[in-house]
């Protein structure tokens, strides 16, 4: 018999991975045509995920494709654009109730996303991607939230989504500090009067202003996390905060982008 110290912290609850249905789904990911790999990162493979994919999500958030700090985590919306997803599900009130996907599981070259919007009607890639989505969803999904471009594309093609309310709004890495902080802004505020809080979760936090500030983060809960990532991923507050500042801790290898990447712990 294990003693256990009553004073000891509580133990955090990872995420245990995906049913076993949806990671035969996951297997059966079809491949991106050869020609068409120069698009993406494809020798890093594909990210599916973060969230709840038992059918418990209440809210859908769709994105476009993982970045190199989703890679190494192996879930999506992890790292800076994670972070204020994160804070825009805090406004509205959830906790755990929700899943996030994406448009592509392998990650875009940005300079590359519009050629590589057409592929999201291959017809292997859509039955495989609607058929995802169809997995993770059913009749307790309460809205859709379609962050940026090849989100809404790919929504637009999922012939067989659920009759919730939808969102169209910026995906959180735009340029647009103004329109991403309005468009946000108004989601929330409509959000918050479909759904009812999680428990824990809470709605009367500020909304947004002018722009995205800190407040507006949240840290990645461990129940989104694969067990053993260091403490502080998914929690770049540190990073923001440096001078000059960073917004991710993983970039890309500026002499080998295709295949190294440079990872950096916070010191102390």
């Amino acid at each position: 018999m294990v003693d256990v110290d009553p004073g000891a912290p509580p133990v955090p609850v990872w995420d245990k991975g995906p049913p076993i249905a949806i990671a035969r789904h996951f297997a059966a990911l079809p491949a991106i045509a050869a020609e068409h790999r120069e698009l993406f990162w494809y020798d890093w493979g594909p990210v599916f995920y973060r969230g709840r994919l038992n059918g418990t999500a209440r809210v859908l958030g769709i994105a476009s494709d993982p970045g190199p700090t989703e890679r190494l985590v192996a879930r999506t919306l992890v790292g800076d654009a994670g972070q204020r997803v994160q804070g825009f599900l805090a406004k509205i009130g959830l906790t755990s109730t929700y899943a996030l996907v994406n448009a592509f599981p392998w990650a875009v070259h940005p300079s590359d996303s519009s050629r590589a919007r057409k592929l999201l009607k291959d017809p292997d890639q859509l039955r495989w991607r609607n058929r995802f989505y169809d997995l993770v969803t059913d009749a307790r999904l309460e809205a859709i939230v379609a962050f940026g471009q090849n989100a809404q594309a790919a929504l637009d093609l999922w012939t067989t989504a659920p009759d919730v309310p939808v969102f169209r709004i910026p995906h959180p890495s735009s340029d647009d500090a103004a329109v991403l902080a309005a468009r946000w802004r108004e989601a929330v505020t409509a959000l918050r009067g479909l759904l009812a809080p999680d428990p824990g979760g809470e709605q009367s936090a500020p909304n947004y202003g002018a722009a995205l500030v800190e407040a507006d983060y949240a840290p990645i809960p461990a129940a989104d996390l694969p067990y053993g990532v260091p403490v502080w991923i998914g929690d770049d507050r540190w990073g923001r905060s440096s001078s000059p500042p960073h917004f991710n801790p993983i970039k890309r290898a500026s002499d080998d982008k295709e295949h190294a990447m440079v990872w950096q712990a916070p010191g102390g």
